[in-house]
């Protein structure tokens, strides 16, 4: 049996680089938990509700995917959930100091928890949530970077 990841972001929204490392993520472990930071701290565009929508939809037929929100720290989460590994993206090498910070903070709170990184495809390398809000706000072509219910509601937020 292969391990549980935990794959935790605030996905406002969801782009098709999250997708594409969930997709590639289930070849490796048995199961995905896809988990939607609440972060009420956090500013978003979509409330956590709409954002687990988003990718409920996205997941509908992998098996292996299940999408939760959570609130509570990331460690207690996996635990819970029977995860032993904690996945993270990694896009650029700006990406990798962050990422390593959370990583040693995870490991010393659960050493039983490791984490994994991988970076998306070549043509996801790029997207962020935040570059997919400014050229929503600026009525960019979205269908190459988000589902089509997320471009949707990103030009219904926008008009």
């Amino acid at each position: 049996m292969k391990p549980i990841a935990v794959y935790p972001g605030t996905f406002d929204p969801i782009t098709n680089g999250h997708t594409d490392l969930v997709k590639r993520a289930i070849k490796i472990f048995d199961k995905v938990l896809l988990a939607v930071a609440e972060r009420p701290s956090k500013k978003t565009l979509f409330s956590v509700e709409e954002r687990v929508k988003f990718a409920e939809s996205i997941f509908a037929n992998e098996k292996q995917v299940e999408v939760f929100s959570f609130h509570n720290l990331l460690v207690n989460f996996a635990k819970q959930h029977s995860a032993t590994v904690i996945l993270r993206g990694l896009r650029a090498v700006s990406d990798f100091e962050y990422e390593v910070q959370l990583a040693n903070m995870n490991r010393l709170l659960e050493p039983n928890i490791e984490s994994v990184f991988m970076s998306p495809g070549e043509e996801y390398s790029f997207l962020s949530s935040s570059i997919i809000k400014d050229i929503a706000i600026h009525g960019g072509d979205l269908k190459k970077f988000v589902h089509a219910n997320v471009e949707k509601a990103l030009k219904e937020k926008f008009s």
